[in-house]
């Protein structure tokens, strides 16, 4: 892997968490829709979104021959299916906390993930770490265990969002194939799921008369989801599972920031030990970052 690799992918995650981070502030804008609603308004918006992008960067080719191989290679067209439902349970839970004042919880779920996804590429994939990766997770490691010991466990969102993204991303790379056209193809696989929630869950007569929410924010949300979620699984395959990982690390510190700014939920001293440790990991994982791109770059 090059400089430019490391270098697009590092930028690529950083770009992707700050959009996540504004998208769950979105979601308030987009009320009396429901989490649900808004998880299926995302799903029609982002497909032609996806779709657009395989056709600007000319891989419509490459688009074909993923179905067609998933038509013809069964066990291909299985793991789309599941990565498919994998992905689709994460972008429902993420549109649907910030509306029921969760947002704190995903977000130490999104804390946990990097942490796993460096143990999953250690011991999965045997990568190895260098020295401030290690600081990195052993602080993140002071964080959780501090939440561990204050909670006594950790609740449901925190727990899918930590335990349910490391089988897509494992998933994800098995399957080693261009990740625009397979992000598409997730895409269109979750559209008549989604089609049948609006039908059936009343949305459309909600928002019969909201020309601001036909003409400025569902777009909107189509076109935030499908640029950040294709810079997300590109960084993933462009970077190792580990930095990948401890990268992840920035989102949920922004989504933190939004939380507590934006959505005004609250932010206890007993929950800022957890945090700080976790965010003094952020900045550990920020300098080996650098030290990353200027040793590849020698």
């Amino acid at each position: 892997m090059n400089h430019n690799d490391y270098g697009r992918g590092i930028a690529l995650s950083v770009g992707a968490s700050a959009m996540f981070a504004l998208l769950s502030a979105y979601a308030t804008l987009l009320t009396p829709l429901t989490g649900l609603d808004i998880f299926a308004w995302r799903i029609v918006w982002t497909a032609p979104g996806a779709l657009l992008l395989v056709a600007l960067r000319k891989r419509l080719p490459i688009l074909r021959q993923l179905v067609d191989r998933m038509v013809t290679e069964p066990k291909l067209g299985v793991a789309m299916v599941l990565a498919s439902a994998l992905l689709g349970t994460q972008l429902w839970l993420f549109l649907w906390a910030p509306l029921h004042g969760r947002m704190l919880e995903v977000s130490l779920g999104y804390f946990l993930l990097p942490l796993v996804m460096v143990l999953v590429g250690r011991f999965h994939y045997h990568e190895r770490l260098d020295t401030l990766q290690w600081l990195a997770v052993a602080c993140a490691a002071i964080g959780v265990g501090h939440e561990l010991w204050v909670t006594g466990a950790f609740s449901w969102p925190t727990l899918v969002v930590a335990l349910g993204y490391p089988p897509y991303f494992v998933l994800r790379r098995r399957i080693d194939l261009d990740s625009l056209a397979i992000f598409t193809v997730e895409m269109a696989l979750l559209l008549p799921v989604a089609v049948v929630f609006i039908v059936a869950g009343g949305s459309l007569q909600a928002i019969a008369g909201r020309v601001d929410m036909w003409c400025l924010l569902l777009p909107g949300l189509g076109a935030l989801s499908t640029v950040a979620l294709a810079s997300y699984l590109r960084a993933s395959r462009l970077l190792p599972v580990a930095l990948f990982g401890i990268l992840g690390y920035v989102e949920p510190v922004l989504l933190v920031l939004v939380s507590v700014t934006l959505l005004r939920e609250t932010l206890s001293a007993t929950q800022l030990a957890t945090y700080v440790p976790i965010w003094i990991a952020v900045a550990l994982t920020a300098l080996h970052s650098v030290r990353l791109v200027r040793f590849a770059s020698d």
